[in-house]
């Protein structure tokens, strides 16, 4: 049938076929929040969120620290604590703490201190980390309420049950020592001896600080596919080799966080070493916090106490940044 003409005059209206492409739709206006204010992007939300703790930390460390540089360089004791008007010293203190040999056997066993107790402390906290993964689960459960318990209980609570345990008379270490067939530890006065009271030291603090890092590790593991582990297994590794080729490989990252924090914990622990021996006896625990404190309360001589202060953060640092750099050293030879 053929169509009819058109009419003179009539105007032409294009029909749209099936090529002809619909045009874009324009896109829309990125809606406003009441009030007018467009919404902050979202990158920026993180960091607003950290802003008030990061500036509370930084206030409460950033004073301290700035204080006690500042009496490090000056002559400050007793009458300028008092009456105040303390005079610029320069490097004076630092230099005479530098020029005290008990200050250089002081560091020796600070350091000593720090090795011996981060090597059982990570060491015990790996393998209780590494036996949760093997319990049950009703087992596991209260290992973990257990560890629970003994971290988050007070520091001077856990050095008191300590001392009564290592009591002399009527501590219960004696008492099962002598039962066991050990007669030479009748009344046997643990805090007397220099390397008996180190021992206490060293036990109380690897039982505070184990917890921590048995449940950061433990819970660390539970990232770790298991299929890696029963695939290991079926070619025929054993418990060393899967611990050395998967598991610390992984773990690394966190492996180094926590030893970082434990050395950081450990280095500058005062509060047990104060408590259970007073540094003693006869200096045989006394660290660098223990004499920093020592200098300033015993000889009044709070510039001293503020230069040994900063020599200790000082060492600290040096240290972890050694141990930062070949941590990320290991990493990029990965």
């Amino acid at each position: 049938m053929t169509p009819p003409a058109a009419r003179p005059g009539a105007t032409k209206v294009p029909v749209p076929t099936a090529t002809t492409a619909a045009p874009a739709p324009s896109p829309a206006p990125a809606p406003v929040p009441p009030g007018g204010r467009r919404a902050l992007p979202g990158s920026l939300w993180p960091y607003l969120l950290i802003a008030p703790t990061v500036l509370g930390i930084t206030a409460l460390l950033a004073y301290p620290l700035a204080r006690n540089l500042l009496i490090s360089l000056q002559h400050y004791g007793m009458a300028e604590l008092i009456r105040g008007g303390a005079h610029f010293a320069g490097l004076e203190n630092y230099r005479e703490i530098l020029g005290d040999a008990e200050f250089w056997r002081v560091t020796r066993r600070t350091l000593w201190w720090t090795a011996i107790n981060v090597v059982l402390i990570m060491v015990i906290g790996t393998a209780v980390a590494l036996m949760l993964q093997r319990l049950g689960r009703r087992m596991r459960t209260l290992v973990l309420s257990g560890l629970v318990l003994a971290w988050a209980s007070p520091v001077i609570a856990t050095t008191t049950v300590f001392q009564w345990l290592f009591s002399s008379r009527l501590g219960v270490v004696n008492w099962l020592l002598v039962r066991l067939g050990f007669e030479s530890f009748q009344d046997y006065s643990w805090l007397a001896h220099g390397p008996a009271a180190f021992t206490v030291l060293v036990l109380l603090v690897v039982w505070q600080s184990v917890p921590f890092v048995a449940i950061t590790l433990h819970s660390a593991l539970t990232t770790v596919p298991t299929e890696l582990f029963e695939s290991a297994r079926i070619d025929g590794a054993g418990g060393w080799r899967i611990f050395h080729s998967i598991t610390l490989p992984l773990l690394r990252p966190i492996f180094g966080l926590v030893l970082s924090l434990e050395v950081i914990w450990v280095f500058r622990c005062f509060a047990q070493i104060w408590a259970v021996t007073g540094g003693g006896p006869g200096g045989a625990t006394t660290t660098l916090p223990v004499y920093a404190y020592q200098v300033a309360r015993s000889l009044h001589r709070y510039d001293l106490g503020a230069a040994a202060a900063t020599v200790t953060v000082l060492i600290l640092i040096a240290a972890l940044i050694l141990y930062f750099r070949q941590m990320f050293r290991q990493e990029a030879e990965l």
